[in-house]
């Protein structure tokens, strides 16, 4: 897909979105502006004068994996209200690791038909864990982005043999919402060899797991819960946190309904400390391994974008984390003729704001997201080639 060509005084484009939500992956997405942008360099007459990258981007989110090289894995398993389901992961055997989306099996559009937000839990994404480990992973990549849980991975410690109990020894049901009533956990059937592996957490959020701007506050009323039930939570995130003698003020710990709460427990109870499990920011993370990084460190040009650029755009999302890595880097952000970095977006909130040396282009109106991001890409490349002028004529 990348068009390169052999002049080394090439402009050079590089095309990196975020996926479009339930309409295009972000490689496809990255196909699609790309696509547009070659139509218009090649109707100027100018395409040998330009280089164009393609690096499709997550954060943690859904379609995290995909961006990894591996083996795409699928197998049964249930979703976040405990339905049989089927979900992918992508497994890389010559580095042992796997990279596994939460959204994957305890995605929110799988139960948005039924949303059950004290009983959602990330048990199908534990049993993505185990299958992992059987195959002889050592590492795994855990997206944190899109889950429909708040339930601090109890859901994936009890599918890796760790079982939450109440006061009276018994098991807590599945779900956040049980978490008030926690009073240990029992590890006799734990799965050790799984437990035990590095994770790698990538997250999309620096929220604390409670508070505020904790878990429950925030994302839980995103994923059914009334008020009473945001309180619940709350108290029962709190609770948990405490009986596992985690600190849920700590940033990033709220991701994904407090997953890296349990996280964090299982591993310091096998390890006697964090040094196997990082909690990480999911898009830098992601722009370092695929090579985008290094990419931005030459370009003139970068095109980003997302279905809706909004207020929360800039705090950790794709978009924000690469404006502000074009913004500290050569060319990007603004080079001699004017020409920085374009947000491609399905809508643009009220609350947006557009950091200084960028430009948002809203999709037009159509049913094709395709023809959506082509027309994007096109209308973005034609204001680069006049930016360019005379250098490009």
């Amino acid at each position: 897909m990348n068009a390169t060509p052999e002049n080394d005084a090439a402009h050079r484009i590089v095309i990196a979105p975020d996926s479009f939500k339930s309409t295009a992956s972000s490689p496809q997405a990255g196909g699609y502006l790309f696509e547009g942008v070659m139509k218009a360099l090649e109707e100027r007459g100018v395409a040998g004068q330009f280089s164009v990258e393609v690096f499709p981007m997550a954060d943690g989110g859904e379609g995290t994996a995909s961006v990894f090289e591996g083996q795409k894995i699928t197998l049964p398993t249930t979703d976040a209200i405990g339905r049989l389901t089927e979900a992918s992961y992508v497994f890389d055997p010559s580095t042992a690791t796997a990279y596994i989306d939460v959204a994957a099996a305890s995605g929110l559009p799988a139960v948005a038909d039924a949303p059950t937000a004290l009983k959602a839990d990330t048990y199908g994404t534990g049993v993505l864990i185990a299958d992992a480990q059987t195959r002889g992973a050592t590492r795994i990549v855990l997206g944190l982005g899109g889950s429909a849980t708040t339930d601090g991975a109890t859901g994936i410690l009890c599918a890796l043999g760790a079982q939450p109990l109440d006061d009276a020894g018994l098991p807590l049901r599945p779900g956040g919402g049980e978490l008030r009533r926690i009073a240990s956990v029992d590890t006799a059937q734990l799965n050790i060899p799984a437990a035990a592996l590095e994770w790698v957490l990538l997250s999309d959020v620096t929220n604390p797991a409670i508070g505020e701007r904790g878990t429950a506050r925030v994302f839980a009323p995103q994923k059914g819960a009334s008020d009473e039930e945001v309180e619940q939570l709350e108290q029962a995130i709190a609770t948990y946190a405490r009986v596992l003698e985690i600190d849920p003020t700590v940033a990033g710990m709220g991701a994904a309904g407090a997953i890296p709460v349990g996280i964090t427990w299982l591993s310091r109870l096998l390890h006697g400390d964090d040094s196997h499990v990082h909690l990480l920011p999911g898009a830098r993370v992601v722009a370092d391994s695929t090579g985008l990084a290094e990419a931005l460190g030459r370009a003139d040009v970068l095109i980003t974008g997302e279905g809706r650029f909004d207020g929360q755009s800039l705090g950790g999302k794709v978009v924000g984390t690469l404006v502000d890595m074009a913004a500290q880097v050569r060319n990007c952000g603004g080079t001699d003729a004017g020409v920085g970095v374009f947000i491609a977006a399905g809508q643009v909130g009220e609350d947006a704001s557009v950091p200084e040396g960028a430009e948002v282009v809203e999709l037009i109106d159509a049913a094709d997201v395709r023809a959506q991001l082509v027309d994007a890409g096109y209308r973005i490349a034609q204001v680069v080639v006049d930016r360019f002028e005379p250098a490009v004529s």
